[in-house]
């Protein structure tokens, strides 16, 4: 990263941490909505006239009017909140005689609150009157009530003016003056507004050290401070401490567990198993954590990692009280590295459909294991071509005891599927409204709908699949409503009405091939298309149609020539963004070009900012700059395993 972009993120991070502290305006304006919402009902002597106008006022930046009003009402209802208010309006004015005139009066009068002293400090360091100011800040910590709420009521009002150093003199003062009382959350709370980390996360780990169930609410703060860490710098803290107060205190789990926590989240599944399986083989109870983790490992492809943790789980014999579930699960794994690793062969799917009738012969055919059904049916249909051994398999799931009208539907929508493959499009078109009139208000009938759509564009009715699609985009989930977008903006970008329609009935033609898996026959019909009408608008549709059966069949240098085309010359079309992701993609995982794919993802940044493969860049971005660290933690339980 350049200088500048290094200055760039640091501006960003303390303008997100100046936000949340310092925005008084709007803090305090939604402050005086919930107040209200909360409050209304119980308030005494308020006009609600009166705090509705003086919202708007405050809302408008007519501060001089809403000061007024909020004095109003404060003086009526003697609620501290609008005298904060007031005093911001104040501020906003920069009328500060004004605001200690009513500080003073305040601390005169039977409303004397500790929290006082830091508004009059404030006033005072805004007008460079700091010696001042100091005195009224240590005067609030002299008047600080006796108990714990005390404590964090006056915290909370040095953190709210961005006096950090003081909130943290008010905890310590807190755990001297009340030893039976734990200030160590709050400290590190404001340690991280300090950005002093180091002693943020000793407190962090002493809260986890005197209550373990502490446990997830440490590791989303962590996660939050992580989340704005520039160089990585916090990561490797972290990792430091954590390891050292392992080895220093190796019975306390908990500390095992927030390190396989965050081996999780650094997408380090290797060392997060090995930890786990360690800790596995010290107290015995960890079936369900190791199950959990090659799931996570699973979503994240990290095919091997998961297989592993599956094996580990499989060596414990078929008593284990996780076994169904790991059988289960390992299956499914297996089925997705299938369908993830390019166009299997012959004997890849023979090898598959083999696994998957020795998993039925553990599970049996239950409903526990009917999406398993359905992806042996798939396979047998899709990559096998024995449909009627597909069809009887799904019929007889039809019959399991205890499917649910969901799970009934959703075998229903795979033997619509394999109706399509069959070219039996009227029956197929019947199974589709099954579906979609057994689901009407949830995502399967949506899914459902759109693919009834798509079927007639596969047929060539490109009127009615677009209209049918624009009621989908209008009303439907959010994934089905972007793929009815994109299905319907193809047809309308490409279907051009005052000319011949063969280009498009050729291409839905080759889509319907790509749903078969006949790859071969929708290559051959894309070539046709560009060798026959070299001038017409799909050409950048097929560019990325061929790359994705190139990347399927592990052609990694044709796919990426292709897509190279659309990045290059079609900046602005609408897969523009698509094929820049996938490109960096193939770079990235299959040609080792990896310093141009993190060229490309931070390209993607920067041209297509309100992109959906966006966050997604920027981690990898960020991955392929170096900013995770890998790092080995053999003896992080005290020993080696």
């Amino acid at each position: 990263m350049t200088k500048k972009g290094v200055k760039t993120s640091l501006l960003s991070y303390f303008e997100k941490v100046d936000y949340i502290i310092s925005n008084c305006r709007l803090i305090a304006f939604l402050g005086v909505f919930s107040f209200f919402l909360l409050k209304s009902v119980s308030a005494q002597n308020i006009d609600i006239n009166d705090l509705t106008l003086a919202g708007k006022y405050f809302q408008d930046g007519e501060f001089e009017k809403a000061a007024d009003l909020y004095l109003r009402i404060y003086d009526a209802s003697l609620q501290p909140v609008y005298f904060t208010i007031f005093l911001n309006c104040m501020i906003e004015l920069k009328d500060f005689e004004r605001a200690e005139k009513e500080i003073k009066k305040n601390l005169r009068g039977s409303q004397r609150r500790p929290e006082l002293y830091i508004q009059y400090g404030y006033i005072l360091k805004l007008q460079n009157r700091n010696e001042e100011a100091d005195k009224n800040f240590k005067k609030a910590l002299e008047e600080v009530g006796r108990n714990k709420s005390a404590y964090d009521l006056l915290a909370n009002e040095f953190l709210n003016r961005g006096e950090f150093e003081y909130a943290e003199k008010v905890y310590a003062q807190g755990q001297k003056s009340l030893p039976d009382e734990d200030f160590h959350y709050e400290l590190a709370r404001t340690y991280m507004y300090q950005r002093n980390y180091d002693r943020m996360l000793d407190e962090y780990l002493e809260v986890l050290r005197m209550d373990e169930n502490n446990l997830v609410n440490v590791q989303n703060n962590i996660l939050s401070a992580l989340s704005l860490d520039v160089d990585g710098s916090l990561n490797d803290l972290f990792r430091t401490k954590l390891l050292k107060q392992i080895q220093g205190e190796p019975n306390k789990i908990v500390y095992n567990r927030l390190l396989i926590w965050f081996f999780i989240q650094e997408k380090r599944f290797a060392n997060a198993l090995r930890q786990q399986i360690a800790l596995d083989k010290r107290i015995g109870t960890e079936d369900e954590f190791i199950l959990n983790l090659a799931d996570i490992a699973g979503r994240n492809k990290e095919y091997d990692e998961a297989l592993k943790a599956y094996d580990y789980l499989l060596s414990k014999g078929n008593q284990a009280p996780v076994y169904a579930k790991m059988v289960k699960a390992r299956m499914g794994l297996y089925y997705r590295r299938f369908l993830d690793f390019g166009k299997p062969s012959l004997a890849e799917a023979e090898n598959m459909n083999t696994l998957f009738n020795e998993c039925f012969s553990i599970l049996g055919y239950s409903v526990e294991s009917y999406k398993l059904l359905i992806d042996h049916a798939h396979l047998l249909a899709f990559y096998l071509n024995r449909t009627g051994q597909a069809l009887e398999l799904l019929n007889n799931g039809l019959k399991m005891q205890g499917l649910n009208p969901l799970q009934y539907s959703e075998i229903k929508m795979e033997i619509a599927d394999m109706q399509v493959y069959k070219g039996d499009e009227w029956d197929a078109v019947l199974e589709y409204s099954q579906v979609i009139e057994y689901n009407k208000t949830n995502a399967l009938g949506d899914e459902a709908k759109l693919k009834k759509a798509r079927l007639s564009y596969y047929l060539g009715d490109f009127k009615w699949a677009q209209a049918q699609l624009d009621v989908i985009k209008a009303s439907t989930s959010k994934m089905t409503s972007n793929d009815a977008f994109e299905l319907s903006m193809m047809i309308g970008s490409n279907l051009n009405l005052d000319t011949t329609d063969v280009p498009m009935q050729m291409f839905a033609r080759a889509d319907l091939y790509l749903f078969r898996n006949q790859d071969s026959l929708a290559l051959q019909v894309f070539d046709s298309i560009y060798a026959e009408y070299p001038m017409h608008s799909l050409h950048d549709e097929i560019l990325f149609r061929k790359a994705t059966i190139f990347r399927k069949h592990g052609n990694y240098e044709l796919a990426a020539e292709n897509l190279k085309i659309i990045v290059e010359k079609s900046s602005y079309d609408l897969l523009a963004d698509d094929a820049l992701f996938t490109l960096a993609e193939i770079y990235q995982l299959h040609l080792n070009r990896k310093e141009e794919a993190r060229e490309l993802y931070r390209q993607m940044l920067s041209r297509y900012p309100g992109s959906v493969y966006v966050v997604e860049s920027r981690n990898r971005f960020r991955y392929l700059r170096g900013d995770t660290v890998d790092q080995e933690s053999e003896s992080s339980n005290g020993n080696k395993n």
